[in-house]
């Protein structure tokens, strides 16, 4: 399942010391990425993909008329009038229960016990609530019906009405949730509960979709431990590699998250290998900038230069911050998608935010790919600096219209990032942003 075309957009048109775009770098990888095929999937194992089809309705829901009320199916005109005073005395021809293939007819001065979406017998005009009634048992108006074994005597004999009933009152009309031909479900809908239990309700068990990307996610760098073991001198935890499994599931992915590899040049592409059959797009954090140990830029620079045409990883800077070193390409017979990240935790979330997210939506085959983006008034202590021709994102959070930076610009403050729900675009050409001013925001986690 091929999810990248042959990737040759930022190699061969640029040279190496290109400063490129946010906007660039982006177009650059919605170009090259590809949807995923559609599959047939059960209706649970459907859940969270693309619809790539339109789902008519077959049957109208509801088929059939139905009581949407416990009491008694009866005639219009042999209630009219009814009161605790002066009820109406009807004959109980017998029940009428959900799932019952032949209801029984109602003629004059009759009434039908009647369960919560049973069919509305033959001749009955209206439902009577059963607390409207004496229930069949001649001591007043009751609360409910007793349980059939335990009150058989409500299914035959007479019931009283004490209330009038308006005709079809408490009944559910045949298609009037929706009608037999009529459009259930538009392609490009994801599939959540709501529109897998419509699917059910229309009798669909299966449904064509484009299936949720395979993400693998993996870390480097040889100073990173999991969480939970000890921290020795000059060692850090691994957070990256969780965030962003997590950043790619709450996109929509299935991901998969791999333990940090070591700073090995050799070590790494051999993982990167083995993850390949499991993935639609393969996401790397750490070892992209120009340091020694820089290990993914060394790993993967050539990777795809013999053996796969097409193929190959172009490493870049780009006019931002944080996020300035990233890397992509497509790697391995499949083209499979590659996406390098930088090794801090702002820079790596941020342009997860900014190009994996859209990278993945992309693979699920959905039109608009980005997070919603709006115009705030930013309430701060102080202008706001940014860098000269780099387009600056400040983590904030949103509301009523307005956002607050939230921590300062430093790419490794991830305690600032768990608050934030927005982050603050600031544009290339601006170098302070003052109190007051309006400013784009991204919204995070909508």
């Amino acid at each position: 399942m091929s999810s990248a075309a042959p990737h040759v957009t930022g190699q061969d048109h640029v040279g190496p010391d290109h400063l490129w775009s946010v906007d660039e770098h982006l177009d650059d990888i919605l170009a090259t990425v590809r949807p995923l095929e559609p599959i047939e999937l059960h209706l649970l194992d459907a859940q969270g993909c693309v619809l790539v089809e339109d789902i008519t309705v077959p049957v109208s829901l509801p088929p059939f008329d139905n009581s949407s009320m416990d009491g008694y199916a009866v005639r219009v005109a042999d209630v009219a009038g009814a009161s605790e005073e002066f009820p109406a005395a009807l004959e109980v021809v017998g029940d009428v229960a959900a799932g019952q293939a032949e209801p029984l007819p109602v003629g004059p001065g009759q009434a039908a016990r009647i369960m919560t979406g049973a069919p509305l017998p033959p001749g009955a005009e209206t439902v009577v609530p059963v607390e409207w009634t004496d229930g069949g048992l001649g001591e007043g108006p009751v609360r409910g019906m007793l349980a059939r074994s335990l009150g058989p005597e409500g299914a035959t004999g007479h019931v009283h009405v004490y209330r009038p009933a308006e005709a079809r009152a408490h009944v559910r009309a045949k298609g009037s949730d929706v009608k037999a031909g009529a459009r259930a479900l538009e392609a490009g809908t994801i599939l959540g509960p709501p529109q897998i239990g419509l699917l059910a309700a229309i009798g669909r068990g299966t449904v064509r979709v484009r299936p949720r990307p395979r993400v693998v996610v993996l870390s480097t760098g040889s100073e990173l431990v999991q969480p939970d073991a000890e921290l020795r001198t000059g060692q850090i935890y691994d957070s990256n590699s969780f965030a962003l499994t997590a950043a790619a599931r709450d996109a929509g992915a299935i991901a998969y998250r791999v333990g940090a590899v070591a700073d090995d040049a050799e070590t790494l592409r051999s993982t990167i290998e083995d993850q390949l059959v499991r993935a639609d797009l393969m996401v790397t954090t750490g070892g992209v900038s120009v340091g020694a140990y820089d290990v993914v830029k060394e790993a993967l620079s050539h990777v795809g230069d013999e053996d796969e045409p097409g193929s190959g990883i172009d490493f870049r800077k780009l006019a931002m911050q944080p996020g300035k070193p990233q890397g992509f390409g497509s790697i391995g017979p499949d083209h499979t998608p590659l996406l390098a990240l930088p090794g801090n935790p702002v820079s790596s979330y941020v342009s997860f935010e900014l190009f994996v997210r859209p990278a993945i939506r992309a693979l699920m085959g959905l039109p608009d790919v980005h997070r919603p983006t709006i115009r705030a008034t930013l309430t701060a202590d102080k202008a706001l600096t940014s860098p000269k021709g780099r387009r600056q994102f400040l983590r904030g959070t949103y509301a009523e219209g307005k956002v607050t930076p939230v921590g300062g610009a430093g790419s490794h403050l991830v305690a600032a990032l768990a608050h934030a729900d927005a982050l603050i675009a600031v544009p290339e050409d601006t170098v302070s942003v003052e109190p007051g001013t309006e400013v784009e925001v991204v919204l995070l986690g909508r």
